[in-house]
């Protein structure tokens, strides 16, 4: 599914509300808005499930767009239990954001 598509984009933002619904912090739901709006407006098309997509973009925001080892306040392994993604995968798609969007 590409990120162009009104569909990846509202599934996306579900999937990173219902994060944000379960485990609280307004600022890093502002920087995940913000981060799937810049992604929107990118004119790359991203490849992959919506999932990936959106671990990647709570990940970007938990890190400011700087890669660390994790999610403030939570394990890894609940990270991904939650998100049903991978810490890899949730990795390099923030990765790939910050490469998208972080000038």
């Amino acid at each position: 599914m590409e990120t162009t598509s009104p569909a990846f984009e509202a599934e996306c933002r579900v999937l990173v509300d219902r994060f944000f619904a379960a485990h609280p912090d307004k600022l890093m739901q502002t920087r995940a808005h913000k981060a799937m709006r810049l992604l929107r407006a990118s004119d790359k098309p991203l490849k992959g499930k919506v999932e990936g997509w959106a671990a990647g973009v709570i990940y970007f925001a938990a890190t400011d767009g700087r890669i660390h080892c994790g999610v403030p306040g939570l394990l890894n392994r609940d990270f991904e239990a939650f998100t049903g993604v991978s810490m890899e995968t949730a990795r390099g798609r923030a990765v790939k954001i910050t490469d998208l969007i972080v000038f």
